[in-house]
């Protein structure tokens, strides 16, 4: 799944469009409640060093909150890593570059929306 997708599974599950949180990098887009503003998915371009990834430029990312418990079984498929710049006991970094199966990043945004929308 890439970020246009993703973009468009959230739109039609969820009816919420992004926001443009940090002026600074004007590509981050954050997904919130619309009740409780709480953001459940903040879709990044960071460079890839910054996951231990070998190779230059940069790659779509994925910040999702998930339970703890599952966090450690998810670090051991490709594609998912410690949350880049969040907490990494609740957050996780998703690959968009097509290594994680759309179902499967589907499924870590409806963990996530449901986990921040108390």
């Amino acid at each position: 799944m890439d970020r246009t997708k993703l973009a468009e599974h959230i739109q039609e599950l969820y009816q919420v469009s992004p926001d443009h949180p940090f002026a600074k990098h004007p590509t981050f887009e954050a997904y919130r409640h619309q009740r409780n503003r709480k953001w459940f998915a903040l879709v990044m371009d960071i460079p890839r060093e910054k996951l231990g990834l070998e190779g230059d430029g940069m790659i779509d990312v994925v910040n999702v909150k998930c339970d703890p418990l599952l966090i450690g079984a998810l670090h051991n498929q490709p594609g998912i890593y410690p949350a880049y710049h969040m907490n990494k006991t609740s957050w996780l970094s998703v690959a968009l570059d097509g290594s994680v199966a759309d179902e499967q990043v589907k499924f870590l945004i409806e963990i996530s929306f449901d986990a921040t929308g108390r």
